[in-house]
């Protein structure tokens, strides 16, 4: 008799956390930020790869980060080398954020000095999948070292995300990445899905991932001025 219950709770947490989502995004709208939400695995180089999208953006954009972690505020330390405003959501024992740990977070920045926004979740493929932040893009990474069938084996946090970013593209010879495997992996999961292969470290593929960013920018801008 359990499960039913069980159910129905699940269902009322996710219908509160969408209600505060929409409310989310109206707010980031009506201030002119793009918002960017990254998922993945522990260990697929998120945090690099969003210390290095912040300090590249900043001299043409105003950018800053929210940074999930389940205890310690050790990706926010790393993160604010960076110079972007940075705060750290400690979740404790939940493996997820939630569009309210979000709004909170917010509570004393004004989005209108913001360009970007980008939220960091916690490293986890599961849960994340079903809790929208209000965010207008969710990027889903998976690194060279975790292997070509990731998408096969979390289908839906590749259905829920926008764009499949390939990281740690430095290490693929040495850890022999099929990459034609791995497109194939994502494509069957998710027909049509752009993929970008990048390296944080040596900033391979960054330029076009950035300007991607800037591409999405000026085009709600230019949304929001009609």
């Amino acid at each position: 008799m359990s499960e039913p219950r069980l159910v129905e709770v699940r269902r009322n947490v996710l219908k509160r956390n969408d209600v505060v989502a929409r409310g989310l995004r109206g707010k980031f709208c009506q201030a002119g930020v793009f918002v960017v939400s990254l998922v993945s695995s522990p260990g697929s180089g998120k945090t690099t790869f969003l210390e290095r999208t912040l300090t590249e953006l900043q001299p043409r954009y105003r950018v800053a980060a929210l940074v999930g972690d389940l205890a310690t505020e050790n990706d926010a330390i790393r993160l604010a080398r960076s110079k972007a405003p940075v705060r750290q959501i400690t979740t404790g024992t939940l493996c997820h954020l939630e569009a309210a740990m979000v709004e909170s977070a917010l509570d004393a920045w004004d989005l209108r000095n913001l360009d970007f926004l980008f939220i960091e979740n916690v490293g986890n493929l599961v849960c994340p999948s079903s809790y929208d932040l209000g965010e207008n893009m969710r990027l889903v990474l998976m690194s060279v070292t975790e292997g070509e069938d990731k998408p096969l084996k979390y289908p839906t946090i590749f259905n829920s995300s926008d764009i499949a970013v390939i990281t740690k593209t430095d290490l693929a010879t040495a850890v022999e990445f099929d990459w034609d495997a791995a497109e194939k992996s994502i494509h069957s999961v998710r027909p049509g899905m752009k993929v970008l292969r990048l390296s944080a470290k040596t900033g391979e593929g960054m330029s076009e991932y950035l300007e991607l960013l800037s591409r999405q920018f000026a085009e709600q801008r230019a949304v929001a001025q009609t």
